[in-house]
Protein backbone atom coordinates (compact mmCIF):
# COMPACT_ATOMS: atom_id res chain seq x y z
CA UNK A 1 0.00 0.00 0.00
CA UNK A 2 1.04 3.38 -0.77
CA UNK A 3 -1.13 5.06 2.14
CA UNK A 4 0.23 8.38 3.94
CA UNK A 5 0.88 5.52 6.88
CA UNK A 6 3.08 3.81 4.46
CA UNK A 7 4.94 6.65 3.10
CA UNK A 8 5.76 8.12 6.65
CA UNK A 9 6.93 4.72 7.53
CA UNK A 10 9.30 4.45 4.74
CA UNK A 11 10.43 8.29 5.64
CA UNK A 12 11.25 6.94 8.92
CA UNK A 13 13.06 4.19 8.15
CA UNK A 14 15.07 6.41 5.69
CA UNK A 15 16.19 9.03 8.50
CA UNK A 16 16.60 6.28 10.53
CA UNK A 17 19.22 4.71 8.00
CA UNK A 18 20.70 8.04 7.38
CA UNK A 19 21.18 8.24 10.89
CA UNK A 20 22.81 5.33 11.84
CA UNK A 21 25.62 5.62 8.81
CA UNK A 22 26.51 9.06 10.68
CA UNK A 23 27.02 6.77 14.00
CA UNK A 24 30.03 4.68 15.66
CA UNK A 25 27.59 3.01 17.63
CA UNK A 26 23.69 3.38 18.77
CA UNK A 27 20.94 2.24 20.78
CA UNK A 28 17.65 1.13 18.61
CA UNK A 29 14.47 0.58 20.65
CA UNK A 30 11.46 -1.35 19.99
CA UNK A 31 8.28 0.78 19.87
CA UNK A 32 6.49 -2.63 19.55
CA UNK A 33 7.53 -4.45 22.09
CA UNK A 34 7.44 -1.50 24.41
CA UNK A 35 3.87 -1.21 24.29
CA UNK A 36 3.67 -5.32 24.17
CA UNK A 37 5.52 -4.80 27.52
CA UNK A 38 2.81 -2.32 28.76
CA UNK A 39 0.12 -4.25 27.69
CA UNK A 40 1.37 -7.23 29.72
CA UNK A 41 1.16 -5.31 33.15
CA UNK A 42 -2.72 -3.31 32.25
CA UNK A 43 -4.01 -7.28 32.18
CA UNK A 44 -3.14 -7.94 35.84
CA UNK A 45 -4.50 -4.99 36.97
CA UNK A 46 -7.89 -3.86 37.99
CA UNK A 47 -8.78 -0.77 35.03
CA UNK A 48 -9.25 1.57 37.29
CA UNK A 49 -5.44 1.39 38.88
CA UNK A 50 -3.30 4.11 37.22
CA UNK A 51 -0.22 3.14 35.61
CA UNK A 52 3.07 5.09 36.24
CA UNK A 53 6.11 4.05 34.36
CA UNK A 54 9.27 4.24 35.49
CA UNK A 55 11.45 6.48 33.55
CA UNK A 56 13.69 7.57 35.75
CA UNK A 57 17.80 7.09 35.37
CA UNK A 58 17.23 7.84 31.45
CA UNK A 59 14.56 5.27 31.40
CA UNK A 60 16.87 2.82 32.86
CA UNK A 61 19.24 3.20 30.34
CA UNK A 62 16.61 3.33 27.50
CA UNK A 63 16.18 7.15 26.85
CA UNK A 64 14.17 9.39 29.20
CA UNK A 65 12.45 11.38 26.48
CA UNK A 66 12.12 8.53 23.62
CA UNK A 67 10.56 6.00 25.80
CA UNK A 68 8.31 9.15 27.39
CA UNK A 69 7.85 10.49 23.96
CA UNK A 70 6.30 7.22 22.64
CA UNK A 71 4.28 5.97 25.70
CA UNK A 72 2.70 9.25 26.31
CA UNK A 73 1.33 9.45 22.59
CA UNK A 74 -0.44 5.71 22.68
CA UNK A 75 -1.18 5.87 26.29
CA UNK A 76 -2.37 9.92 27.15
CA UNK A 77 -3.55 8.78 30.52
CA UNK A 78 -0.11 7.38 32.17
CA UNK A 79 2.17 8.68 34.77
CA UNK A 80 5.90 8.81 34.43
CA UNK A 81 8.24 8.20 37.59
CA UNK A 82 11.77 9.96 37.21
CA UNK A 83 14.55 10.41 40.42
CA UNK A 84 14.70 14.23 40.46
CA UNK A 85 13.52 17.59 39.07
CA UNK A 86 16.31 17.29 36.38
CA UNK A 87 14.31 14.88 35.10
CA UNK A 88 11.13 16.48 35.32
CA UNK A 89 12.18 19.62 33.76
CA UNK A 90 13.72 17.63 30.72
CA UNK A 91 10.43 15.98 29.99
CA UNK A 92 8.43 18.97 30.12
CA UNK A 93 11.26 20.63 27.98
CA UNK A 94 10.25 17.59 25.47
CA UNK A 95 6.43 18.70 25.60
CA UNK A 96 5.58 15.66 28.03
CA UNK A 97 2.29 17.10 29.88
CA UNK A 98 1.65 14.09 31.65
CA UNK A 99 1.56 14.04 35.44
CA UNK A 100 5.37 13.66 36.45
CA UNK A 101 6.36 12.17 40.14
CA UNK A 102 9.88 12.60 41.32
CA UNK A 103 10.76 9.69 43.50
CA UNK A 104 13.87 10.92 44.55
CA UNK A 105 14.47 13.78 47.33
CA UNK A 106 13.63 16.97 46.19
CA UNK A 107 15.71 20.10 47.51
CA UNK A 108 13.57 22.53 49.33
CA UNK A 109 15.50 25.13 47.11
CA UNK A 110 13.64 23.78 44.12
CA UNK A 111 10.20 23.59 45.39
CA UNK A 112 9.48 26.49 43.30
CA UNK A 113 10.29 24.76 40.15
CA UNK A 114 8.20 21.55 41.07
CA UNK A 115 5.93 24.17 41.30
CA UNK A 116 5.82 26.42 38.34
CA UNK A 117 6.11 23.38 36.06
CA UNK A 118 3.61 21.27 37.39
CA UNK A 119 6.07 18.45 38.66
CA UNK A 120 5.03 16.13 41.67
CA UNK A 121 7.41 15.60 44.45
CA UNK A 122 7.84 13.36 47.61
CA UNK A 123 8.22 13.87 50.67
CA UNK A 124 9.66 11.91 53.24
CA UNK A 125 10.82 12.91 56.35
CA UNK A 126 10.02 15.57 59.13
CA UNK A 127 12.49 18.26 57.36
CA UNK A 128 11.08 18.49 54.23
CA UNK A 129 7.47 18.49 55.12
CA UNK A 130 8.02 22.12 57.63
CA UNK A 131 10.17 23.08 54.43
CA UNK A 132 7.08 22.73 52.32
CA UNK A 133 4.69 24.69 54.76
CA UNK A 134 6.60 27.56 54.58
CA UNK A 135 7.48 27.51 50.74
CA UNK A 136 5.35 30.27 48.84
CA UNK A 137 4.25 27.81 46.52
CA UNK A 138 3.57 24.83 47.29
CA UNK A 139 3.76 21.51 44.92
CA UNK A 140 1.87 18.87 44.49
CA UNK A 141 3.19 16.31 46.67
CA UNK A 142 3.19 12.30 47.66
CA UNK A 143 4.18 11.22 51.09
CA UNK A 144 6.64 8.22 51.14
CA UNK A 145 5.98 5.49 53.86
CA UNK A 146 8.89 3.26 55.38
CA UNK A 147 7.39 -0.09 55.54
CA UNK A 148 10.53 -2.03 56.02
CA UNK A 149 13.16 -1.39 53.33
CA UNK A 150 14.45 1.33 55.12
CA UNK A 151 15.48 3.43 52.83
CA UNK A 152 13.42 7.06 52.16
CA UNK A 153 10.23 7.64 54.16
CA UNK A 154 8.36 8.16 57.38
CA UNK A 155 8.39 5.27 59.59
CA UNK A 156 4.52 4.02 60.52
CA UNK A 157 4.94 5.13 64.40
CA UNK A 158 5.72 8.19 62.75
CA UNK A 159 2.40 8.55 61.12
CA UNK A 160 0.15 9.96 63.42
CA UNK A 161 2.20 12.36 64.37
CA UNK A 162 2.89 13.57 60.79
CA UNK A 163 -0.80 13.61 60.11
CA UNK A 164 -1.16 15.92 62.69
CA UNK A 165 1.18 18.30 60.92
CA UNK A 166 -0.57 17.92 57.80
CA UNK A 167 -3.70 19.11 59.22
CA UNK A 168 -2.53 21.68 61.66
CA UNK A 169 -0.53 23.29 58.21
CA UNK A 170 -3.35 22.58 56.31
CA UNK A 171 -1.35 21.08 53.27
CA UNK A 172 -3.05 17.94 51.75
CA UNK A 173 -0.88 15.22 49.99
CA UNK A 174 -1.55 13.70 46.42
CA UNK A 175 -0.85 10.58 47.61
CA UNK A 176 0.67 8.01 49.28
CA UNK A 177 3.15 5.18 48.32
CA UNK A 178 5.56 2.71 49.97
CA UNK A 179 8.32 0.22 48.47
CA UNK A 180 8.49 -3.19 48.55
CA UNK A 181 11.99 -4.80 49.34
CA UNK A 182 11.83 -8.21 47.91
CA UNK A 183 8.55 -9.08 46.36
CA UNK A 184 9.53 -11.46 43.81
CA UNK A 185 11.14 -13.80 45.64
CA UNK A 186 9.36 -16.10 47.43
CA UNK A 187 11.62 -16.61 50.43
CA UNK A 188 10.59 -13.43 51.09
CA UNK A 189 6.95 -13.40 51.10
CA UNK A 190 6.96 -13.31 54.82
CA UNK A 191 8.48 -10.15 54.97
CA UNK A 192 6.83 -8.61 51.69
CA UNK A 193 3.55 -9.51 53.52
CA UNK A 194 4.83 -7.54 56.98
CA UNK A 195 5.53 -4.63 54.55
CA UNK A 196 1.96 -4.72 53.55
CA UNK A 197 0.68 -4.97 56.78
CA UNK A 198 2.11 -1.79 58.00
CA UNK A 199 1.51 -0.04 55.55
CA UNK A 200 -2.56 -1.11 55.43
CA UNK A 201 -2.16 0.33 59.17
CA UNK A 202 -1.01 3.34 57.58
CA UNK A 203 -3.79 3.75 55.57
CA UNK A 204 -6.40 3.47 57.54
CA UNK A 205 -4.78 5.79 59.86
CA UNK A 206 -4.81 8.75 56.74
CA UNK A 207 -8.90 6.89 55.99
CA UNK A 208 -9.57 8.10 59.88
CA UNK A 209 -8.18 11.53 59.57
CA UNK A 210 -10.15 12.15 56.12
CA UNK A 211 -7.68 11.34 53.38
CA UNK A 212 -10.02 9.37 51.70
CA UNK A 213 -9.27 11.21 47.78
CA UNK A 214 -5.33 10.40 47.88
CA UNK A 215 -3.83 8.40 44.98
CA UNK A 216 -2.77 4.76 46.88
CA UNK A 217 -0.01 3.15 45.60
CA UNK A 218 2.65 0.23 47.16
CA UNK A 219 3.58 -2.34 43.89
CA UNK A 220 6.51 -1.95 41.76
CA UNK A 221 7.20 -4.41 38.47
CA UNK A 222 8.15 -7.21 41.22
CA UNK A 223 4.82 -6.58 43.35
CA UNK A 224 2.48 -6.22 40.09
CA UNK A 225 3.65 -9.58 39.07
CA UNK A 226 3.05 -11.69 42.13
CA UNK A 227 0.71 -9.33 44.71
CA UNK A 228 -1.66 -7.95 41.87
CA UNK A 229 -4.70 -8.20 44.35
CA UNK A 230 -2.45 -5.19 46.07
CA UNK A 231 -3.05 -3.01 42.90
CA UNK A 232 -4.84 -0.14 45.27
CA UNK A 233 -5.10 3.29 42.99
CA UNK A 234 -1.57 2.98 41.21
CA UNK A 235 1.53 0.54 40.07
CA UNK A 236 4.49 1.44 39.13
CA UNK A 237 6.26 -0.38 36.72
CA UNK A 238 10.16 0.04 35.29
CA UNK A 239 12.54 -2.89 34.60
CA UNK A 240 9.02 -4.82 33.39
CA UNK A 241 8.40 -2.17 30.72
CA UNK A 242 12.11 -2.62 29.33
CA UNK A 243 11.43 -6.28 28.66
CA UNK A 244 13.03 -7.91 31.64
CA UNK A 245 11.65 -9.57 34.96
CA UNK A 246 12.39 -8.05 38.37
CA UNK A 247 14.31 -11.23 38.96
CA UNK A 248 15.71 -13.47 36.93
CA UNK A 249 15.80 -16.23 39.71
CA UNK A 250 11.85 -15.81 40.16
CA UNK A 251 10.29 -15.70 36.77
CA UNK A 252 6.73 -15.81 36.40
CA UNK A 253 4.79 -17.12 33.30
CA UNK A 254 2.95 -13.74 33.27
CA UNK A 255 6.77 -12.55 32.66
CA UNK A 256 7.14 -14.72 29.84
CA UNK A 257 5.63 -12.66 27.33
CA UNK A 258 7.94 -9.74 27.67
CA UNK A 259 9.97 -8.75 25.35
CA UNK A 260 13.59 -7.05 25.83
CA UNK A 261 13.49 -3.73 24.01
CA UNK A 262 16.85 -2.43 23.82
CA UNK A 263 19.55 -3.32 21.02
CA UNK A 264 23.08 -2.21 21.44
CA UNK A 265 24.56 -1.79 17.91
CA UNK A 266 28.18 -0.54 16.96
CA UNK A 267 30.33 -1.17 13.69
CA UNK A 268 33.59 -2.76 12.91
CA UNK A 269 35.81 0.45 12.20
CA UNK A 270 39.22 -1.77 11.17
CA UNK A 271 40.23 -5.24 10.18
CA UNK A 272 43.66 -6.81 10.58
CA UNK A 273 45.48 -9.80 10.41
CA UNK A 274 47.45 -10.91 13.64
CA UNK A 275 50.18 -13.82 13.20
CA UNK A 276 50.22 -16.48 16.09
CA UNK A 277 51.84 -15.77 19.76
CA UNK A 278 51.20 -11.68 19.55
CA UNK A 279 49.41 -9.78 21.91
CA UNK A 280 46.17 -7.98 22.45
CA UNK A 281 45.57 -4.79 24.42
CA UNK A 282 46.70 -3.45 27.59
CA UNK A 283 48.67 -5.39 29.90
CA UNK A 284 49.43 -7.88 27.12
CA UNK A 285 46.61 -9.75 29.49
CA UNK A 286 45.81 -11.78 25.63
CA UNK A 287 47.75 -14.05 23.02
CA UNK A 288 46.69 -15.51 19.86
CA UNK A 289 47.71 -19.20 19.81
CA UNK A 290 47.54 -19.09 15.57
CA UNK A 291 47.33 -16.50 13.05
CA UNK A 292 44.18 -14.28 14.14
CA UNK A 293 42.08 -11.96 12.23
CA UNK A 294 40.84 -9.53 14.67
CA UNK A 295 38.24 -6.18 14.42
CA UNK A 296 38.32 -2.99 16.35
CA UNK A 297 35.16 -1.92 17.53
CA UNK A 298 35.20 1.76 18.14
CA UNK A 299 33.30 1.39 22.16
CA UNK A 300 34.70 0.86 25.06
CA UNK A 301 34.08 0.86 29.09
CA UNK A 302 33.25 4.88 28.63
CA UNK A 303 30.41 4.07 26.71
CA UNK A 304 29.24 1.41 29.19
CA UNK A 305 30.50 -1.65 27.80
CA UNK A 306 31.83 -3.10 30.72
CA UNK A 307 35.62 -3.56 31.32
CA UNK A 308 34.81 -6.86 33.31
CA UNK A 309 34.07 -8.21 29.68
CA UNK A 310 37.58 -8.18 28.72
CA UNK A 311 38.63 -11.90 27.45
CA UNK A 312 35.32 -13.09 28.53
CA UNK A 313 32.62 -10.87 26.50
CA UNK A 314 30.84 -11.73 23.34
CA UNK A 315 28.98 -9.64 20.57
CA UNK A 316 27.30 -10.53 17.31
CA UNK A 317 28.89 -10.24 13.80
CA UNK A 318 27.02 -11.35 10.76
CA UNK A 319 24.85 -13.74 13.00
CA UNK A 320 27.43 -15.29 14.83
CA UNK A 321 28.98 -14.92 17.76
CA UNK A 322 32.76 -13.28 17.75
CA UNK A 323 35.03 -13.47 21.44
CA UNK A 324 36.16 -10.32 22.93
CA UNK A 325 40.20 -10.61 23.20
CA UNK A 326 42.41 -8.35 25.66
CA UNK A 327 41.10 -5.70 27.98
CA UNK A 328 38.37 -3.62 27.09
CA UNK A 329 39.73 0.02 26.61
CA UNK A 330 38.10 3.00 27.55
CA UNK A 331 36.87 3.96 23.80
CA UNK A 332 38.11 0.72 21.91
CA UNK A 333 37.69 -3.19 22.35
CA UNK A 334 38.82 -6.23 20.15
CA UNK A 335 36.82 -9.16 18.63
CA UNK A 336 38.45 -12.24 17.21
CA UNK A 337 36.47 -12.61 13.57
CA UNK A 338 39.27 -15.55 12.16
CA UNK A 339 35.69 -17.50 11.69
CA UNK A 340 33.52 -15.82 10.42
CA UNK A 341 33.71 -14.57 6.69
CA UNK A 342 33.43 -11.87 4.50
CA UNK A 343 33.84 -9.53 7.46
CA UNK A 344 34.03 -6.38 6.25
CA UNK A 345 34.89 -2.81 8.19
CA UNK A 346 31.33 -0.84 8.57
CA UNK A 347 29.62 -3.96 9.21
CA UNK A 348 27.28 -3.93 12.14
CA UNK A 349 28.02 -5.39 15.88
CA UNK A 350 25.64 -6.15 18.03
CA UNK A 351 26.67 -6.04 21.44
CA UNK A 352 23.48 -6.44 23.44
CA UNK A 353 20.16 -8.11 21.75
CA UNK A 354 19.67 -9.72 18.45
CA UNK A 355 20.98 -10.25 15.18
CA UNK A 356 19.70 -12.93 12.74
CA UNK A 357 18.94 -16.01 15.15
CA UNK A 358 21.59 -15.04 17.77
CA UNK A 359 21.10 -13.28 20.86
CA UNK A 360 23.19 -11.58 23.27
CA UNK A 361 21.05 -10.45 26.03
CA UNK A 362 21.23 -8.03 29.19
CA UNK A 363 20.70 -11.07 31.71
CA UNK A 364 23.26 -13.56 30.09
CA UNK A 365 25.64 -10.25 29.91
CA UNK A 366 25.13 -9.51 33.69
CA UNK A 367 25.35 -13.62 34.96
CA UNK A 368 28.63 -13.09 33.26
CA UNK A 369 30.22 -10.43 35.10
CA UNK A 370 28.41 -10.66 38.30
CA UNK A 371 26.36 -7.94 38.35
CA UNK A 372 22.65 -6.62 38.20
CA UNK A 373 20.69 -6.18 35.13
CA UNK A 374 20.02 -3.15 36.59
CA UNK A 375 23.25 -1.84 36.87
CA UNK A 376 24.16 -3.23 32.97
CA UNK A 377 21.17 -1.13 31.39
CA UNK A 378 21.19 1.80 33.38
CA UNK A 379 25.50 2.32 33.04
CA UNK A 380 24.78 2.67 29.15
CA UNK A 381 26.24 6.02 28.68
CA UNK A 382 23.22 8.60 27.98
CA UNK A 383 25.13 10.68 25.33
CA UNK A 384 24.64 7.62 22.77
CA UNK A 385 22.10 8.07 20.22
CA UNK A 386 18.55 6.34 21.08
CA UNK A 387 16.60 5.71 17.66
CA UNK A 388 13.11 3.78 18.25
Amino acid sequence: PQGPASIHERLKSHKKKIMRENLRTWIEIDRKALLNNVGCFLKMIPASAKFMAMVKSNAYGHGLSLVAEELSKSRPDIWFGVDSITEGRRLRKDKIKNPILVLGHTVPTKFKEAYSHKIIITVSDFKSLQKLSIAGNKPNFFIKIDSGMHRQGFLPKDAPEMMKFLKDKKINPLGIFTHLASPADPKHNWFTAKQLGEFKKVLELFKEAGYTDIIKSALSTGGTVFYPDFSLDMIRIGMGIYGYPPSLENISSKTKRLKPILTWKTIISEIKDIPAGEFIGYGLTYRVAKNTKIAVLPIGYWHGYDRRLSNTGEVLVRGQRSKVLGLVSMDMTVIDVTGIKNTKVGDEVVLLGTQGQKKILADEISDKIKISHYELLTRINPLIRRIM
